[in-house]
């Protein structure tokens, strides 16, 4: 298991687009948990309302779940769903993908999410400036919801989650800043390694699972691997549109030694 702590490069900005974005995360989290779980799935991205245009207004609906055993041993298909509570959303169906960004399934989710943020933000906000950054962050959480869609159409487990988004950042940022030096912790061990082993390898994990994952799309749910692989591509082509961008602000670092901001 290897998870990044921080990274040891400076900037020169104070990320006010990140910080917001790691703020708007956690209180639509706690305003979701305050809600209760038909809020969560209604405004979540549910495959199937997507792709037919229409809002699911069933009290709950029932996924067939082949991985649950029957105890009966009378092979009764009903013992073996999953029960999802469902709830109407007050405006056009396909506004979800924005929604479901902006919603988590349990702290971890939320937890895990905001650290990569956090760690990996700063600096792609510091290249593409902050209404750019908002932009790209959007833009790859819709692409990957849009890719976890595709994949499934027919699908009515929701997904939810900035993860996407957050992918797109970690795309860009290792497409610029390759041999960035990232703290980890692997397994019970502090140390450094650069980010295109730590970024680079997790999004081929991704791309390995998210292939390993297409026979059981609809059927269970799970990490939305597929969804991390469209926003780390968003990013990446991002990030060679920027590319002279980001080398000129690395020159500028270069040149410069302090009046920067660390973590």
């Amino acid at each position: 298991m290897v998870l990044p702590l921080g990274d040891l490069e400076k900037t020169r900005i104070v990320p006010f687009a990140t910080y917001a974005l790691i703020a708007i995360n956690v209180v639509m989290y706690l305003y979701e948990i305050d809600q209760g779980p038909e809020f969560q799935t209604a405004y979540a991205a549910t495959p199937y309302e997507i792709s037919h245009n229409v809002d699911i207004d069933a009290p709950f609906i029932l996924i067939p779940n082949p991985a649950v055993a029957d105890p009966t041993g009378l092979d009764r298909a009903v013992l073996r769903r999953t029960v999802i509570q469902q709830g109407p959303v007050p405006f056009p169906v396909w506004l979800t993908i924005f929604t479901a960004m902006f919603l988590h399934g349990s702290p971890l989710h939320l937890a895990g999410n905001m650290l990569y943020l956090w760690i990996f933000g700063d600096n792609v906000e510091e290249v593409l400036g902050r209404f750019r950054y908002i932009v790209v962050y959007l833009a790859s959480g819709l692409m990957g919801t849009l890719l976890q869609i595709a994949a499934s159409p027919d699908s009515k487990i929701p997904t939810l989650g900035a993860s996407g988004a957050i992918a797109g950042i970690m795309g860009a940022y290792v497409v610029w800043f390759p041999q960035n030096r990232v703290r980890v912790l692997v397994f019970r061990f502090l140390t450094q390694m650069p980010a295109v082993m730590v970024i680079g390898g997790w999004i081929l994990l991704q791309i390995w699972q998210g292939v390993g994952s297409v026979g059981r799309l609809g059927t269970s749910g799970g990490v939305a691997y597929l969804a991390h692989v469209g926003g780390a591509i968003t990013g990446i082509c991002v990030a060679f549109m920027f590319a002279d961008r980001a080398r000129a602000l690395q020159a500028e670092h270069d040149a410069q030694d302090g009046w920067f901001y660390e973590r």
